[in-house]
């Protein structure tokens, strides 16, 4: 059997393979430009957005857990008029689909977002109503159905030429119903999940290790439960004959990893923090998966054939 494609079409944007850098983990794509093959991925997932300039959370923002680790960036980065000036042109020219994490503090930023990206030359917008590391905005609209149905309304009125996909929080208490919200507000995709809020103590100082107490934690140790919120939202789509698309992610660390979730139902899947440990990781897994399907003889649609077609 010759090798089977991996293409892919998330909300009708063509990737050439269902891995995709997750926001946060991957810059704008140049700061691995010695380490990774980047223009064999997917699709890359910018770092998060807003519409001015973010210094981000002072104190410590990394910490490492037992295959884990919590972050509290708190949104760094320089804005959406920046990225549009100077990133996004070099991005796009890598190849993979270029896909902007759009977040905020309020509604409005993120509808002001969204019409400056709206006009852009990005293939998709992400957006983020799940960030546990900020104070106001972010995670608090997507922990509750009415709220995230509201924000994911306003920016889908607005976006002419984009489609929309929601990445969800972890965090929810009713996480499928927040997901069906955000499909009935006009989500064309969806991707799940974030980190998880979690803490550390500095046992020495006898504190939080975060000025903020929280943070978010992802890596290895949060992908069977990542996993399980996954398979949960693809059959709650299934039994409602919903077909959009779910890309998965949360603790992806190997080809192995990125079967199970696609076995789960994701068209797609992300990698984050194992980058960070091994920046070839995605590369890996996109071979990986090449390698399974062509052993195993069988296309990358088998693989979620008891979900139906989500494309």
């Amino acid at each position: 059997m010759n090798s089977p494609s991996l293409s892919v079409e998330i909300a009708g944007v063509s990737l050439k393979n269902p891995v995709i850098a997750a926001s946060g983990t991957f810059g704008f794509g140049k700061e691995y430009e010695f380490l990774v093959e980047r223009e064999r991925l997917g699709g890359i997932c910018t770092k998060a957005l807003t519409l001015k300039p973010r210094k981000g959370n002072s104190g410590e923002r990394l910490y490492e857990t037992a295959s884990g680790l919590l972050n509290s960036i708190g949104l760094e980065n320089p804005g959406i008029e920046y990225f549009l000036e100077r990133e996004l042109q070099s991005l796009k020219e890598l190849g993979p689909a270029v896909i902007a994490n759009l977040a905020g503090s309020s509604i409005e930023e993120y509808v002001e977002g969204a019409r400056l990206l709206n006009e852009s030359q990005v293939d998709m917008i992400e957006l983020n109503i799940s960030c546990p590391n900020v104070k106001t905005g972010g995670a608090s609209f997507g922990l509750e159905a009415e709220p995230a149905f509201s924000v994911t309304k306003k920016v889908r009125d607005v976006l002419t030429g984009k489609p929309l996909m929601v990445k969800l929080s972890p965090d929810s208490c009713s996480l499928t119903d927040v997901a069906l919200a955000c499909i009935n507000a006009g989500a064309d995709a969806l991707s799940l999940v974030n980190t998880f809020k979690a803490v550390a103590i500095d046992v020495k100082l006898r504190k939080p290790v975060f000025k903020n107490i929280s943070a978010g934690l992802s890596g290895a140790a949060i992908k069977p439960i990542a996993l399980r919120m996954v398979w949960g939202v693809c059959e709650m789509l299934k039994a409602k004959k919903i077909k959009k698309p779910v890309v998965g992610l949360g603790g992806i660390s190997n080809t192995e990893d990125a079967l199970e979730f696609l076995i789960a139902g994701s068209s797609a899947i992300q990698v984050g923090t194992a980058t960070f440990l091994r920046p070839q990781t995605m590369t890996e897994i996109i071979d990986g998966v090449g390698d399974y399907l062509k052993t195993n003889n069988l296309l990358l649609s088998d693989l979620r054939s008891g979900f139906g077609d989500y494309s």
